[in-house]
């Protein structure tokens, strides 16, 4: 037996943008299901890997925009914005703002050759061609726009290839060092360029795996793990990178708005690292940024996405890191067409998978109530957070189990209640919203509007 309690006068806080998406459900140049998105007042969608290998070289990445490095940055006939800007516009269009990654999409087949991921051969020039994108969205330059797009992200995971060949270098060829004089170089002038207009972040780290081979010395409060995932000398590179760029940001003045991470580990553990970089950051005097985890997914496989264990995980990562100091989530990711990562729509038809409802509910709160409520938990295996907007109420509640949980609360027994599973997506019932059961893998929303 478990219970709820919610106290609906009492505001906890504002409800966070935790159902935001990586790449936008883009069918080769048509936006039209990107009205999904607007469907689930989905407010961001993270541009990194739009389009596949090489950002189908039309989309996002700089070479994609700016084809020929030794070519004048200040003319705007060196820029081809054609197919950003269908993408662009579609999110607009849909009420979802980018969060811009300026730098490449990843190199999977890095062991044969890379093309992108060789450091830039002048970083101011890097720089000043992303200044003049942010100018063409933000500032009209170039038959542009006036976006005011606020998230401007630098290059993602460059650590992934510093240690060979434990995983190579898929993201960035070049050394630690490199990468921290590139983002300050670039981070400097973007914020020289446009101050606080907009903000400027990084590194996209890949996730600290290794925490969790040495967990007392971290502060990790888990059993220790096994295995090269966690031992090897990638993992100790990972952790040794995220204290060597703070260090080297720290000592050098160079700005930063928002700090990006990532994860691909059970929630849990998701949770244990976002504490650690809660603790980590204050320490190091970066309290006061925005933390984004910008790329996550625990149920990476294609039968998963058809099940309510998708959506259960994925709720709870939304409901859990509500209450913890993570600013935004981006689940990866929103495409359609497959693939391992793609969670939220079926390969054949596109309709929305069981776990899309999960980012429809919350965006339904996050959109109509905006407020979180206070909410008492009583009980183990589920997730729960509430909503209000003084009048209207909610609560969403998601059981990571496979085991059944009887749930009493305090709310009305008429409010409407809705289910997420196997067998539904987002599907009304009758039960008493009083007193149910949550079964195993199942997500149960309730409101009164």
């Amino acid at each position: 037996m478990a219970k709820i309690n919610v106290d609906y006068n009492s505001i906890v806080k504002p409800l966070k943008p935790m159902h935001a998406v990586g790449q936008p459900p883009l069918i080769g140049i048509d936006t039209k299901y990107f009205k999904y998105l607007s469907d689930a007042h989905i407010p961001y969608s993270r541009l990194h890997d739009v389009g596949g290998w090489f950002g189908k070289n039309l989309f996002v990445d700089v070479p994609n925009i700016f084809r020929d490095f030794d070519a004048d940055e200040n003319d705007p006939a060196n820029y081809d914005f054609l197919f950003t800007d269908i993408i662009i516009k579609g999110l607009e269009k849909h009420g979802c703002k980018p969060v811009y990654r300026l730098g490449v999409t990843i190199e999977n087949f890095y062991y044969a050759k890379v093309y992108r991921t060789n450091p830039p051969a002048d970083f101011a020039k890097w720089a000043r061609i992303c200044e003049h994108i942010i100018r063409h969205y933000n500032e009209g330059w170039a038959g542009g726009y006036e976006f005011g797009i606020e998230y401007w992200e630098i290059w993602n995971e460059p650590e992934v290839g510093v240690v060979k060949p434990v995983h190579g270098n898929g993201m960035w060829t070049g050394t630690m060092e490199q990468y921290f004089d590139f983002y300050s170089t670039a981070a400097t002038h973007l914020k020289a360029c446009f101050g606080d207009k907009i903000k400027i972040g990084g590194y996209a780290c890949s996730g600290l795996y290794g925490l969790f081979a040495d967990p007392e010395k971290y502060g990790i409060p888990c059993e220790k793990k096994t295995g090269e995932r966690y031992e090897s000398a990638q993992e100790e590179n990972r952790i040794k990178y995220f204290y060597g760029f703070f260090d080297h940001i720290k000592k050098n003045n160079v700005p930063l708005d928002f700090f990006t991470w990532h994860s691909y580990m059970p929630l849990e553990m998701t949770g244990m690292e976002a504490d650690f970089f809660e603790r980590e950051l204050a320490k190091l005097g970066y309290g006061h940024v925005e933390c984004h985890l910008n790329e996550w997914n625990i149920a990476i496989q294609l039968e998963n996405y058809l099940s309510g264990f998708a959506a259960a995980q994925d709720a709870a990562m939304m409901l859990m890191m509500q209450d913890k100091k993570v600013d935004m989530l981006n689940f990866y990711d929103a495409k359609l067409g497959g693939g391992v990562y793609g969670g939220l729509f079926s390969s054949i038809d596109y309709t929305p998978n069981p776990a899309y409802y999960c980012f429809y509910a919350f965006g339904e709160m996050y959109h109509e109530l905006k407020n979180q409520a206070k909410c008492d938990i009583e009980g183990d295996g589920f997730y729960a957070v509430a909503a209000t907007d003084g009048e209207r109420r909610a609560l969403m509640i998601a059981n990571t189990t496979d085991k059944c949980i009887r749930i009493d609360t305090n709310l009305d027994k008429n409010m409407d209640v809705y289910i997420i599973d196997d067998d539904h997506k987002l599907t009304k019932t009758y039960i008493s919203a009083d007193s149910f059961n949550l079964f195993g893998n199942q997500v149960i929303y309730i409101k009164n509007f």
